[in-house]
């Protein structure tokens, strides 16, 4: 018995080591083509391209389902000679990425070009990220959102905030530099922290008048400088609600593009039950209220085109599963039935 439990404590070893070693030999290469501008320059003829235009990523409709597709290197050249464009404009392409067989991805925006012309050619639409992320597979929605960040963050900043010279970016675009000052400017996110607040047996969801109608989602704000997590929790929920947290705990982080570049800090907030009601904030939110566990589940089911009632009124719908508060209002829920 012994025996067999070593070699399978073996095998099962050995399979760990060897998927450490393919993400650590992928991290490695990927770093590679962001220090080397020769060797990145040379994955640009054999890496695949994620085409956007004004920062909307490219779909296409297959069946029912939208898909995000990979242009190879020889395709991009045949479509950029067609629509009478040189190869040079490649070089505005940025890393985002690579396979496990170390295939790089580049996502590249041809804003220059002509948007119905593309679409036509390669049959299929650029669409508005913010709708993408709704119907894209769930593994190719980080991947939109951090090519469309980083492509964001290229179209602002060409110049040196310091000197006002232009800056010079190298070829994956993980970095730019202004030779005037020698500063290197490095992407960056913005830290927003977002929570669902429960009282124990209700949790509040909020909307904002920006929001699709019949839309609620948890609360969110931005960390002021010199804040860390816990202390913008606590501002925010006392802000926007006008509720004391207290408890809270973490959760998850994700990306999130929207309205630049975020660094999503969600935590779950626990307030006292006997505290006063809601006092909205008017001037951030339309509406705040409690949701109970079966209107919680109901509205997980309920699709957006599906909310709209006879009465033009809208039922309660929550984020795609692609948004950390959908992961949120879940975990509520596994918690509330457990």
């Amino acid at each position: 018995m012994a025996a067999i439990y070593q070699a399978v404590y073996r095998r099962a070893s050995s399979l760990v080591c060897r998927l450490h070693s393919t993400y650590v030999r992928k991290m490695r290469y990927l770093n590679e083509l962001k220090e080397d501008d020769t060797l990145c320059r040379q994955a640009q003829t054999s890496g695949t391209f994620y085409l956007f235009h004004n920062l909307s990523p490219f779909l296409q409709k297959v069946g029912e389902k939208y898909v995000v597709p990979q242009l190879s290197a020889a395709e991009m050249k045949r479509m950029l000679e067609k629509l009478r464009e040189t190869e040079q404009c490649i070089e505005k392409s940025v890393l985002i990425g690579c396979s496990d067989e170390h295939v790089p991805h580049f996502a590249l925006d041809l804003e220059a070009l002509e948007k119905s012309i593309m679409e036509s050619e390669l049959k299929g639409s650029f669409t508005d990220l913010r709708k993408a992320l709704f119907v894209v597979d769930v593994k190719d929605a980080p991947l939109l959102a951090s090519a469309q960040s980083l492509l964001r963050w290229h179209d602002s900043h060409q110049y040196c905030s310091k000197t006002g010279q232009p800056t010079q970016r190298n070829v994956a675009g993980s970095k730019c530099v202004c030779h005037a000052s020698g500063i290197t400017y490095y992407p960056q996110m913005s830290p927003v922290v977002i929570m669902l607040v429960s009282d124990g047996s209700q949790c509040l969801l909020a909307r904002q008048p920006s929001f699709p109608q019949g839309m609620y989602t948890a609360l969110s704000g931005f960390c002021d400088m010199g804040e860390n997590v816990e202390e913008t929790v606590r501002r925010e929920v006392a802000e926007e609600v006008g509720l004391e947290v207290e408890s809270l705990w973490y959760s998850a982080s994700q990306h999130w593009p929207f309205p630049s570049s975020c660094l999503m800090i969600a935590c779950h907030v626990l307030v006292r039950a006997q505290q006063p009601e809601i006092s909205m904030n008017t001037l951030e939110l339309e509406e705040a209220r409690w949701f109970g566990l079966e209107e919680i589940v109901e509205g997980l089911k309920r699709e957006p085109g599906s909310s709209k009632q006879d009465n033009g009124s809208f039922l309660p719908w929550f984020p795609p599963k692609q948004a950390i508060a959908h992961q949120l209002i879940c975990e509520w829920v596994k918690q509330q039935t457990s």
